[in-house]
């Protein structure tokens, strides 16, 4: 049997971060902003019945550490999610972040006695709550375990020299929706790189959880879907920009402020939490996807060349061939978008005198692939080849 065995490499990570560099120079020079956010989602178990996490204490934390986001309570009484704050930051100052929350948190945690953190993509059993039946928001007095989903999202949008954010204008979010529908089949090893990713994806069917997770199990467009587009309305049909302006003594909203082209932007909610998802990989994938559309946006063809409703796609059920289908390392290793549009970019910047870090070359992108690829061993007693 082939064994799939994750491992973190710190010069890869060198090499990729060096990656996210040449492109955001790039996107700089196209004339525009590059915008991505991450949204983590983990949970823990309870030292006892009752406790209540610290959020204010882990968020200090963060402060102190540079780190542009907060750590709040998500919907299952076990559950947290890290939430990155617009503040600006760089992409590759996101990536960062996030590797290191990613790092620390389980030692922030462990301060305050909680021995186990979960930064994984299924908690099995990790709830009892269950809904009543035909209901979304009321739970039964009758409970049953609850296997929770854990997501890593990736929000992408950019802004023109005006500061202005352009997933609104002239068909630009819609184009890079199109695009993200197009790339992710191919690089699903990139946000779902361990077994249990893809046993995630089946929760709801398999476990009949359809009314108590919301988590995709295809890839799917629209402002619903797993790569949702953001304008007016949100994941749950909620009105999306809404700011409140004046707030009661006790604490109801009277009057509020609604901007949403400010906060439009596409949500990729496809990756799973693992401790073996790479930031900086899955940041560049974000970004070529980027520069795609903005090629395309900067000739004013972003309505003419949208495809008819692209219908939804089966994610791979596994890493390794599965059921007759390909596994998502077969269909990473065939790709050829990833290496060749980050090698086509060096060989453009190279040419066009755009400011490129020293350590790439001529190749990098395909020599980041096969590093990818490496990180899934095999087994010695098998025999056989991935």
């Amino acid at each position: 049997m082939i064994k799939k065995i994750p491992t973190k490499s710190s010069g890869q990570d060198l090499v990729a971060q060096n990656i996210i560099l040449m492109l955001q120079e790039y996107i700089d020079w196209l004339g525009f902003k590059p915008a991505i956010h991450f949204e983590l989602e983990g949970c823990i178990t309870r030292p006892k019945p009752g406790f209540t996490i610290d959020y204010q204490r882990i968020n200090a934390r963060l402060k102190a550490n540079n780190i542009e986001g907060e750590l709040v309570s998500e919907f299952w009484q076990n559950q947290w999610e890290y939430v990155s704050n617009f503040s600006q930051q760089s992409p590759l100052k996101e990536a960062r972040n996030l590797s290191a929350v990613m790092k620390y948190l389980p030692r922030w945690f462990a301060e305050q006695g909680i021995k186990q953190t979960y930064i994984k993509p299924v908690v099995w059993a990790g709830d009892q709550g269950r809904y009543a039946a035909g209901s979304g928001t009321i739970f039964s007095a009758q409970s049953g375990a609850v296997h929770i989903p854990n997501a890593i999202q990736i929000n992408v949008s950019a802004l023109n020299t005006l500061g202005d954010n352009i997933i609104t204008d002239a068909g630009f979010g819609e184009y890079l929706q199109q695009c993200f529908l197009e790339s992710s089949l191919n690089c699903a090893l990139l946000y779902l790189p361990e077994s249990e990713a893809y046993q995630r994806l089946l929760l709801k069917t398999h476990y009949g959880l359809a009314q108590e997770l919301c988590s995709p199990s295809d890839i799917s467009g629209g402002h619903q879907g797993s790569i949702a587009l953001y304008k007016k309305f949100g994941k749950h049909n909620q009105d999306m920009g809404v700011t409140p302006l004046i707030v009661s003594a006790n604490n109801e909203v009277l009057v509020t402020r609604q901007n949403w082209q400010e906060s439009a932007r596409i949500e990729h909610r496809l990756g799973a939490s693992s401790v073996f998802y790479n930031p900086f990989h899955n940041v560049i994938f974000a970004l070529l996807n980027l520069i795609d559309a903005l090629h395309v946006y900067k000739r004013g063809s972003c309505i003419k060349l949208l495809k008819p409703e692209l219908s939804k796609k089966k994610l791979p059920q596994s890493i390794l061939p599965f059921d007759n289908e390909q596994g998502s390392l077969c269909l990473f290793r065939q790709d050829t978008w990833f290496a060749d549009s980050i090698d086509n970019i060096y060989k453009f910047s190279n040419s066009n005198n755009i400011n490129l870090p020293d350590m790439l070359h001529d190749g990098s992108g395909k020599a980041l692939k096969a590093d990818i690829i490496k990180n899934y061993q095999q087994d010695i007693f098998s025999g056989n080849s991935l």
